[in-house]
């Protein structure tokens, strides 16, 4: 007789699946958004790293899989997001009795997550339905009246991602509780570096449009 699980080790699994999960998320969106900052330097780069994508259909996997792993990855880390208003409630005043940074972050990723969630099926709707993509492409998108989501959606993509990085390292004992100041200085640093890459990115399009 196979020995009964206990909710402790059920819980363990699904810790280890969002882990897992998130992690591999984090390094799609550092990829992305690398390939996608080329533009900054040359769109013509930009379009021939999106034909080889496209030719060695890169695109057409990665991207539903990426959908489903953000689902899939919303859905575990739903289970302790406080969705009620009095959890919500009950969470910040802890919060603020706690007077600890990473509490806050926490709620950060809650709020962000939720935009993601939204977000990212229009996002990958859209550029799937009007391949093949393009700088030229991408430029019209913008001016057709994108340009304000992705001015919501890009930050909190970006702040999603390092704070994830940030409690994954503190989870995981990677970053000790001494060097929690230095890592939370070294994640915004990034962050500021993949927001300020994004932004001229964005700028560049939009100017090419």
């Amino acid at each position: 007789m196979a020995p009964m699980r206990s909710p402790a080790d059920a819980r363990t699994r699904l810790d280890f699946w969002q882990a897992a999960s998130g992690a591999l998320l984090a390094l799609f969106v550092c990829i992305h958004l690398l390939l996608e900052g080329s533009v900054v330097i040359s769109p013509a780069l930009t379009n021939g790293i999106a034909w080889l994508l496209e030719a060695t259909f890169l695109t057409q996997i990665v991207a539903p899989l990426i959908v489903l792993l953000v689902i899939f990855h919303f859905w575990i880390a739903a289970r302790k997001m406080p969705f009620r208003t009095n959890e919500l409630g009950i969470f910040v005043r802890h919060s603020r009795s706690l007077r600890e940074a990473d509490t806050w972050l926490w709620l950060v990723q809650v709020f962000t997550a939720v935009v993601i969630l939204v977000g990212v099926f229009f996002h990958v709707y859209t550029v799937m339905t009007n391949l093949p993509i393009n700088v030229a492409g991408s430029a019209k998108r913008l001016h057709d009246g994108w340009l304000a989501f992705y001015v919501v959606f890009l930050p909190c993509v970006i702040l999603h991602t390092g704070v994830g990085v940030y409690r994954l390292a503190v989870k995981y004992g990677v970053c000790t509780k001494a060097e929690r100041a230095r890592w939370r200085r070294w994640i915004w640093i990034v962050m500021g570096c993949y927001l300020v890459l994004g932004v001229l990115a964005l700028t560049r399009v939009w100017f090419l449009g």
